[in-house]
């Protein structure tokens, strides 16, 4: 796990000096992916500049050290991530004629020469990993750069100034504070209101962009950037499963998946550095530990955090669950005060704006992690891949009951459900808790009958599901000089069928939400203390696998996940398994009537709304006041744009 940038100076008027100096300056904008050493190489006459920062994971001689070049000498790459098959690659290049072996154990050695033996497109279908890779052409005068399949790693590029950029983080980008226009991208703005990131390929600034999963692409010396292609395609793999779908018995297709998912765990596992898991308690991450521990000769060691507010609080669960297993558990329990210090620090980790809240945890177990370990496993893409959550399943089920009702009477029903504040909800629930059935028993039920109000009007399931993703649910009424680009939810000909609708979400999810939102938080949350996090169900045999999973081993009576469920229950008794879903939060809500009020007025003003003039500013306070009054539970909402303002703070952007 590193740090990759870089850049091509059109005009070819560098010398070295110049060039490496401009590339270690745009390094050193992200050295905490790197900590462990970095290395700049160039080329003069083609105008080439390339950096690396590495934080050491695999071979931790001089012979892992990047830039690296191919025996031949064609190659010169500058890569971030992991191949974990390059042991099984290794063997088969050994193989190859005119082979005369190697220079030390890197994975980077054994991508250079299987981009020597194959060419770099079907190099890239043979990986296994995840990875941003920069691999600069001597013949052939071309950078090629590529992303791994489910967009793990992250990778920029944008061409202005008469230069082309690239990083693994936009504040590489920034580095080359000469060229580089920090100029907002009104369209992206608004839809990051809708979603709370940035959706790819778009990024906040204009002509920079996001290579998306599962692609490659070319810049030429002249500039000319090549059309990204894809090398793999979730698409793809979603439709051509539709008829694939297995018809086994369970039993053996869920032990088919057991051992697919010990193969790549024993697979992910292999470092020259600690290494240990991330546990919430949860289905995912406790599954991705006892397989873990399956394949391991000594105790696993697991990490979780805890909170005083047990509405929020997961370390008992996680407790139980690592006793059971067997190993070596650390958990941390944390103040309010200590997540709110690290609310001062998210612009930089985070560089550009993001707003899921669930970022001011994940920093703070990912920092505590890395006081121990050097990298460690997730349980990331369970819930897309494996149907995990509310809405595909409770979601699917309301959706089909809301559509047999007219419209304008559902429309009836949000408004006289948002009548009632989220705070009175609450206490309704609570007074009536021991009547009401399981289904209905929840955490802050307010804010879930609000939500429902949201998406109650929706004419479509399309509809329905889209806003059921978004904060601002009219996101061009609030950006001035906005307007939404049409996404992901209105180019149907880039989606699978929506026969089945829970199939049909979990595409969605996987192929947005997880890399835009889920990775880019856990990524950025981790590479801003230099801790490698790897996520198991993201490797490309277990998305293929997952995709044929026929629907009821997915959703079953009503629970989520079901496969997982069967493996886990043979590790794990059910019963420290079984409890709502909570997911990874902070109490924003209450902080934002509390010791965050003072800080969201001055970035909320009216006057620092109309001199900034990207909001309409009474939209803006007429939110923010509903919230302060309890009417309205915004506080989503509210983070939205207090993430952005923040944003803007830090990176002087006007």
């Amino acid at each position: 796990m590193c740090g990759i940038a870089g850049f091509i100076d059109l005009s070819r008027s560098s010398d070295t000096k110049r060039l490496e100096r401009i590339a270690r300056k745009m390094g050193d904008a992200q050295n905490t992916r790197g900590p462990d050493g970095s290395g700049q190489w160039s080329d003069p006459e083609w105008g080439i500049g390339l950096d690396h920062r590495r934080l050491a994971i695999i071979d931790l001689t001089v012979e892992g050290m990047q830039p690296m070049h191919s025996r031949s000498g064609r190659f010169v790459t500058v890569y971030n991530g992991e191949i974990y098959n390059y042991r099984d690659l290794r063997a088969e290049l050994e193989k190859a004629e005119g082979f005369s072996g190697w220079r030390g154990h890197s994975d980077t050695e054994v991508m250079l020469e299987a981009v020597e033996q194959w060419g770099f497109e079907r190099a890239l279908e043979r990986f296994s990993g995840m990875f941003a890779i920069a691999m600069w052409d001597r013949e052939q005068h071309c950078l090629f750069l590529a992303r791994d399949r489910m967009g793990e790693k992250p990778l920029y590029y944008s061409k202005q100034g008469g230069n082309c950029l690239f990083g693994s983080e936009l504040k590489a980008l920034m580095g080359y504070k000469k060229y580089f226009k920090r100029e907002i991208d009104r369209t992206s703005l608004t839809a990051y209101l809708r979603y709370n990131y940035v959706p790819a390929p778009r990024t906040i600034f204009k002509d920079t962009y996001c290579l998306m999963p599962g692609t490659w692409t070319c810049i030429r010396p002249d500039g000319e950037i090549m059309e990204p292609r894809p090398y793999w395609s979730l698409l793809d793999c979603a439709r051509e499963a539709q008829d694939r779908i297995f018809t086994a018995p369970d039993e053996m297709i869920i032990e088919t998946l057991e051992d697919l998912l010990l193969k790549v765990i024993e697979r992910e596992m292999i470092s020259d550095v600690p290494l240990g898991a991330f546990l919430s308690g949860g289905i995912d991450s406790s599954l991705i530990v006892a397989l873990m521990q399956q394949c391991a000769l000594a105790p696993v060691r697991t990490f979780t955090i805890g909170f005083d507010d047990e509405a929020y609080n997961e370390a008992d669960d996680a407790r139980r669950v690592a006793a059971h297993i067997g190993t070596q558990h650390t958990e941390l329990y944390v103040s309010h005060r200590d997540a709110l210090d690290i609310i001062p620090q998210i612009p930089q980790i985070w560089d550009q704006p993001f707003a899921d809240a669930s970022q001011i945890p994940t920093h703070l177990v990912s920092r505590m992690t890395r006081k121990h370990v050097t990298v460690a496993l997730s349980g990331d893409g369970g819930d897309e891949l494996f149907a995990g959550y509310n809405r595909h399943f409770k979601g699917c089920s309301i959706w089909q009951k809301l559509s047999s009702f007219p419209a304008p009477l559902r429309a009836l029903a949000a408004k006289a459900i948002s009548g009632i504040s989220p705070a009175s909800w609450n206490k309704v629930f609570k007074l009536y808790e021991p009547f009401l059935p399981p289904s209905l028993q929840m955490r802050l039920p307010g804010q879930k009958l609000h939500k429902l109000a949201d998406v109650m009007g929706a004419k479509s399931a399309t509809e329905y599901y889209r806003n059921l993703a978004s904060c601002w649910l009219d996101p061009d009424k609030m950006v001035k000089r906005g307007g939404e680009a049409p996404g992901p939810f209105q180019y149907t000909d880039n989606q699978p069928s929506q026969d089945n609708l829970t199939s049909w979400m979990q595409y969605m999810d996987a192929a947005t939400y997880l890399p835009d939102d889920i990775l880019t938080k856990v990524d950025r949350a981790a590479m801003g203390i230099s801790l490698e996090t790897r996520a198991p169900f993201l490797d490309h045999e277990v998305v293929e696998f997952s995709q044929r999973l026929p629907m009821h081993l997915r959703v079953q009576n009503g629970s989520s996940k079901y496969a997982l469920r069967q493996i886990l229950y043979k590790y794990v008794p059910q019963e420290l398994i079984e409890r709502p879903k909570m997911g990874f939060g902070v109490p924003i809500d209450s902080w934002l009537r509390g010791p965050l009020r003072e800080w969201a007025e001055g970035l909320l003003s009216n006057e620092r709304l109309d001199r900034d003039g990207y909001f309409r500013s009474a939209h803006v306070r007429l939110a923010w006041l509903e919230h302060l009054t309890g009417a309205k539970d915004n506080q989503y909402r509210i983070w939205n744009i207090l993430m952005f303002q923040s944003w803007c703070d830090h990176w002087e952007i006007e």
